[in-house]
């Protein structure tokens, strides 16, 4: 379907303002789809309300993040002028889908998450980067498969909160994950001190102390945190 001038444009502006390859490709298939439901017809609230109740068939976190991506379609119309605050504020109103799931395993509680955050040494290079491990497992419920790959461009400002962008997760599924502030607080230590600027989040440490060029397989994940749990229960057995 060709696209009108308009649509070419907001197209062009909404995939410039994101970083991460899997934005744009999620992005554009999002619009693509929009684009050819509305045809000829003007966008409106009502008709995002149907385009949305046309993709049942999809998962909740698919669904969220093609919604994600018309919120900034209307932010970039608003603030190149072809729509009014009001329109705006209209467009974007569309509710996410809910993701309800199911609790398996052994959850922490908030004092034992406390208690294992705290083992690690965070006067070092190490400490800083198994902090972070260990943060964004509890606070943002990732696969550790995920947390070995993260690159450090899915870590994204949307809708003025920090995020995980994008993560494919299993059955290829997308989703986003939003960043507690004390997890990227955590982050932004390890980046710091680390001097990340770009590609994979997590590093392995040299015995020295210094980063080297590898990143971390999934196994390295599961190792650390099983060395921490460990520690954890052995400080818990020590105590009065």
């Amino acid at each position: 379907m060709a696209l009108t001038p308009a649509q070419s444009l907001l197209r062009q502006r909404v995939l410039d303002s994101v970083a991460s390859p899997h934005s744009k490709r999620n992005y554009a298939r999002a619009l693509d789809d929009l684009f050819a439901f509305c045809a000829s017809r003007p966008l409106s609230r009502s008709l995002l309300m149907e385009w949305r109740a046309g993709m049942e068939a999809l998962s909740p976190s698919t669904i969220n993040v093609r919604l994600s991506a018309v919120r900034k379609m209307v932010g970039e119309a608003r603030h190149a002028g072809m729509i009014g605050q009001e329109e705006a504020a209209s467009l974007t109103d569309i509710p996410n889908i809910s993701q309800k799931g199911t609790r398996l395993g052994n959850w922490l509680t908030r004092e034992q998450a406390k208690d294992l955050l705290a083992v690690p040494d965070r006067s070092t290079l190490k400490g800083k980067r198994d902090y972070v491990i260990l943060a964004l497992l509890v606070g943002c419920a990732l696969r550790r498969n995920e947390l070995a790959e993260l690159d450090v461009e899915t870590i994204q400002q949307r809708e003025g909160r920090w995020v995980l962008a994008d993560l494919e997760g299993k059955g290829r599924r997308i989703r986003t994950v939003a960043i507690p502030i004390w997890v990227k607080k955590g982050i932004d230590v390890w980046m710091t001190a680390a001097e990340i600027e770009k590609g994979r989040l997590l590093r392995s440490i040299s015995k020295s102390g210094k980063i080297n060029r590898d990143t971390l397989s999934d196994w390295a994940v599961w190792s650390i945190v099983e060395q921490f749990i460990q520690a954890n229960w052995h400080r818990a057995l020590r105590r009065p």
